[in-house]
């Protein structure tokens, strides 16, 4: 056997290459495209239920998978004013029990059918998906009739997932990306309900009836619209319709006419001061137009172009040449009513100036200059490219399916999506940037250090200046002068407080802390427990006053040992700190020795002079804080943001809400509002950490 497979290997190596062949040419460049064509594409088949509820099918068998999408014109925007975030936490219960199902069962129903079962909702519409194999479908329709028209909106799931949404407000309220996005809706469109966003206040404000009021009211059988895609045929769908939502009837309430805001006549900066911030966010845009604006083709391809990806000129500006940023892009935001243009990027501190004028060029430059063809080409040939994979699996069929319905577009807008941006020519391209991109009538917002990029900015546009919840500040606030503390030594009395910690709302471990008088003056001592995190004593010696006479600290943090030991005397801080260096990570010791301005306080004092502050509703206070850890002086500013009740031990307190800035990580303080006053809960800005006071 071996011998024959040699033979055949050697004579298959003997044969010559006839001279026609060896002289053959091979192309050198591929072959003309061919033509554009409509995207292969299963036909929309409709029927509407005796209920009012459109049913659209997308057929197709070549998996045996169906997704569902049932939607309604219920999306954020109608959520009443002072109630905001309403829609949202209705979609979040919808699935956590419904009919005769608990939240668990509801789980693992769909999990144990290995199909998905979720909800969303965007400015416009409120919607209930399902992706399931086909032998399923029965159950997903089930489950979405009973999230739909029974949700039990239980009490309990209802404080799990308030816990839960305020506790992601507050991170996402931390991240510059967020502010700068709600600064932005709220600059650009006004009055318009576009412009409202979820807040603490809100949501406090939403009861169980709420929700109940709202499904009743708005996830109505009549002007909703049922999408499926997949394994299932349009006779089919109706009879699993017509039997798992009988008895369920009405009409939803009309939408609002709201007055159609307007961009503003030359361009404004409104400027979001989060002092420390070592990087500035930008955003830049204006409205546009409505989703059926015949636009839509070419804005796109000049939205690939602009910034639609790692290819896009801002990218390559920005980033690849100017190495200003990681990533800047632009997008055209869809609404069912007047959407947006938006350009954004994120950039060290010092070439805020230079970036955000870089931007605004990049801008005019697309209203003003033609689109080279191969520039244009690449655009337009990788969106097209692309797009049959945004339209593979069922649940993306039934997606851009019921994006086209709920937004109005033409009904064979999926099907020729392709063949209409390769018709979108350069002049097209020009004339859609110049009407819908307005770099001379542009809403700014600049996230970031405000002393650091104000002087800088301002020469670029009329500059307003807020904090990071939309309140204005002056030129004069990104500065502000600090100043000793006016204490009440006589607030300063024994007392024991007991804290536990929770991460996420589950336990984590605890912090107590005491105050007692001395000879001297005042003793503060607090121990705190974190798990594998944190564990460590502090004992605070404070004079008759209320002034710093010494701090000691010891424990470990993370698993490294830390320690502080400072002297206060003779308008001095001397001592030595052992302490992770924020940077590395690693152990670092520092010796301290420094001039100390009246008034300066030690870091770890805050918790122990709260009583002895005088609080009010508008009460602010900046003043020095040394941080021995990292042998640093800086003004920091604890300022009463709002007036809210804290529950403790069953009971709701009235609190004041305070927010603590200027050290390596914001805090927010809740102490209450009447005296004597008390720090009652501790959050951590930007993360689901939580300190709350144990009645003795």
């Amino acid at each position: 056997m071996r011998a024959a497979i040699g033979y055949w290997l050697l004579a298959i190596g003997s044969l010559s290459v006839g001279p026609g062949l060896a002289a053959q040419e091979y192309p050198k460049t591929p072959p003309p495209p061919g033509p554009l064509v409509p995207a292969a594409f299963p036909p929309f088949r409709e029927a509407v239920l005796p209920n009012g509820l459109r049913l659209l099918v997308v057929e197709s068998r070549k998996q045996a998978i169906v997704s569902l999408s049932l939607n309604f014109a219920a999306g954020s925007i109608t959520d009443p004013a002072g109630k905001e975030g309403l829609a949202e936490m209705v979609a979040g219960l919808l699935t956590k029990g419904a009919g005769q199902r608990t939240a668990e069962q509801v789980a693992d129903a769909i999990e144990g059918a290995g199909g998905t079962l979720t909800t969303s909702v965007t400015s416009d519409f409120l919607s209930i998906e399902s992706t399931v194999l086909a032998p399923s479908l029965p159950l997903a329709f089930e489950l979405i009739a009973d999230a739909a028209m029974r949700p039990t909106f239980e009490d309990k799931e209802l404080g799990l997932l308030r816990v839960q949404t305020l506790s992601g407000l507050q991170v996402g309220l931390s991240q510059p990306d967020e502010i700068a996005a709600r600064a932005f809706r709220r600059t650009l469109y006004g009055a318009h309900p576009y412009a409202r966003g979820t807040t603490r206040e809100s949501v406090q404000a939403i009861a169980g009836e709420d929700l109940v009021a709202f499904q009743r009211e708005r996830l109505r059988p009549g002007g909703a619209l049922l999408v499926m895609a997949g394994a299932v045929s349009l006779d089919e769908a109706r009879q699993l319709a017509t039997r798992a939502f009988q008895g369920w009837t009405g009409t939803g309430p009309q939408p609002a006419v709201h007055p159609v805001p307007q961009n503003r006549t030359a361009s404004e900066i409104v400027l979001v001061h989060r002092a420390g911030s070592v990087q500035s966010n930008i955003v830049a845009g204006n409205l546009t137009y409505l989703p059926t604006d015949p636009r839509i083709y070419s804005s796109a391809v000049a939205n690939q172009i602009l910034g639609g990806g790692a290819s896009s000129r801002l990218f390559l500006i920005l980033r690849e040449q100017k190495s200003w940023t990681y990533g800047a892009y632009s997008r055209y935001s869809r609404r069912k009513g007047i959407g947006y243009f938006s350009a954004n990027t994120e950039v060290r501190t010092e070439v805020t100036d230079s970036a955000l004028k870089e931007l605004l060029a990049q801008l005019r430059r697309l209203g003003t200059e033609p689109v080279p063809a191969e520039e244009l080409a690449a655009a337009k040939g990788a969106m097209i490219g692309q797009y049959p994979l945004a339209i593979e699996t069922a649940d993306r069929v039934a997606e851009a399916v019921t994006n086209a319905m709920l937004y109005g577009l033409p009904s064979d807008f999926v099907q020729t999506y392709r063949v209409r941006l390769g018709q979108v020519t350069a002049a097209d391209v020009l004339a859609t940037a110049q009407s819908t991109i307005l770099p001379a009538n542009m809403t700014i917002i600049v996230v970031g250090d405000g002393a650091k990029v104000y002087d800088s900015i301002k020469d670029i546009a009329p500059v307003s200046i807020v904090d990071p919840l939309g309140k204005p500040l002056t030129p004069a606030d990104l500065r502000p002068q600090a100043a000793a503390l006016v204490l009440d030594p006589s607030a300063l009395v024994a007392r024991r407080d007991s804290f536990t910690v929770s991460f996420q709302g589950n336990p984590l471990g605890f912090q107590t802390a005491a105050m007692e008088p001395t000879p001297e003056g005042f003793r503060y001592t607090e121990q705190v427990n974190v798990g594998a995190f944190v564990s460590q004593t502090t004992t605070l010696e404070l004079d008759k006053a209320g002034g710093m006479r010494s701090v000691k600290q010891s424990g470990r943090v993370q698993g490294q040992d830390v320690s502080v030991d400072v002297q206060y005397r003779g308008g001095r801080a001397t001592g030595t700190a052992t302490t992770p260096d924020p940077t590395s990570g690693q152990i670092k010791s520092v010796t301290i020795d420094t001039t100390l301005s009246p008034g300066t306080i030690d870091d770890n004092a805050i918790q122990a002079l709260v009583p002895a502050l005088r609080w009010s509703p508008s009460a602010k206070w900046t003043f020095n804080v040394l941080s021995a850890g990292q042998n640093t002086i800086k003004a920091w500013t604890l300022a009463v943001t709002a007036t809210e009740p804290v529950t403790v031990a069953g009971q709701s307190v009235p609190t004041f809400r305070t927010e603590l800035t200027g050290g390596a990580s914001p805090l927010i303080l809740w102490v209450t509002a009447l005296a004597p006053h008390r720090l009652v809960k501790i959050g951590v800005s930007g993360q689901p950490v939580e300190f709350l006071i144990v009645k003795d």
